[in-house]
């Protein structure tokens, strides 16, 4: 008799994964070809909280990497948010300890207050990440985002008025080198609490999720059960595709404007307004976020608010002043060409 029908799908999806970054590992060049290969195989970490999410991917990561000789390891970051996190970072440590997992770190982070506390939190959590896989030469980390996560983040872009890419919610793979694989995004949060279920794992529930003090936590016990009250089950589903949908669209922009941009600076390298003004808006406002972001503003920060302002002083040219941006970054108008520079 053959696993539990939620144990199977998420070993099926860690399976996929482990086999891409298998065959990316063979593919990377090494540095002496005709030398014999004395590498050690990879090491993938699974990032988790001790939440059902990514204790059914822990468990799955267990069950899989021995079979494709892959190394696996575990990272918990204590964000030091709640008493007692100490102690539950040493419980959820032990816990993958048992399933068979090393290495396996806690570690403790300081969340400032940037951003708000999720988004400080986040930003705390990938540090200590991608600190965690430098110092293990991790080949990747896995995280248990699922379908309902995205649903939930395309809605978090749609409520901010955000543009295509942040509609297209959590990437499959992102990050520094594609560190970041997310195995779980096409499978729904109670199939991973149903397989940690029958295979008897104990899993810690956050009380942050269940706090209506954080946005996402009203979303998710709020917003999206009214939505599905209102049109029927299949929210999440549909909010997922649109991710997809819009990512695909957000790629083509991306590379439709990185190929645009050399076309719209003169020979010294500013950009020219009337030439930004023949493009379509979609590709020139994407050329405008990333002259922002490369004079210094902070991405986090940039929102579609500023990058209309901006525009405007290509398309709705009256002669006003210069726009001030995140990260003390201020666009202006001269002699036809949009300067973008700190201070």
């Amino acid at each position: 008799m053959g696993p539990h029908p939620a144990v199977a799908a998420i070993r099926l999806a860690v399976r996929r994964v482990l086999h891409d970054l298998l065959t990316e590992h063979h593919r990377a060049p090494v540095a002496a070809p005709h030398a014999p290969s004395h590498e050690p195989p990879p090491l993938v970490l699974v990032a988790c909280s001790g939440g059902a999410d990514s204790m059914a991917l822990a468990s799955a990561l267990a069950f899989e990497s021995p079979k494709l000789g892959i190394r696996a390891g575990g990272i918990t970051v204590d964000h030091g948010l709640q008493a007692g996190s100490d102690a539950r970072a040493a419980e959820v440590v032990q816990r993958l300890r048992e399933l068979g997992l090393d290495p396996v770190d806690s570690v403790a982070v300081t969340v400032g207050r940037a951003g708000g506390p999720e988004a400080a939190a986040r930003d705390a959590r990938y540090a200590a990440l991608d600190a965690a896989a430098e110092r293990h030469g991790a080949a990747a980390v896995l995280l248990g985002h699922t379908r309902d996560d995205q649903a939930e983040t395309v809605l978090l872009g749609l409520a901010r008025g955000s543009g295509t890419r942040s509609l297209s919610g959590m990437a499959a793979v992102s990050g520094a080198d594609g560190r970041y694989r997310r195995p779980f995004l096409e499978l729904d949060r109670q199939t991973a609490r149903k397989a940690c279920m029958v295979q008897s794992l104990p899993v810690w529930d956050d009380p942050h999720n269940a706090d209506p003090a954080y946005t996402r936590s009203r979303l998710r016990h709020e917003g999206l059960p009214a939505l599905e009250k209102a049109l029927g089950k299949g929210v999440v589903e549909a909010l997922a595709r649109t991710a997809q949908l819009s990512r695909d669209d957000a790629d083509a922009l991306d590379s439709w404007a990185s190929q645009a941009e050399a076309t719209v600076r003169d020979a010294s390298g500013q950009l020219e307004c009337a030439r930004l003004y023949a493009l379509p808006p979609a590709v020139r406002r994407r050329i405008l976020r990333r002259a922002a972001v490369a004079a210094g503003a902070p991405a986090g920060s940039l929102f579609a608010r500023h990058i209309e302002e901006i525009d405007r002083l290509i398309t709705g040219w009256r002669g006003q002043g210069a726009i001030n941006l995140p990260g003390k970054v201020v666009a202006r108008r001269q002699g036809g060409r949009l300067v973008i520079r700190q201070g």
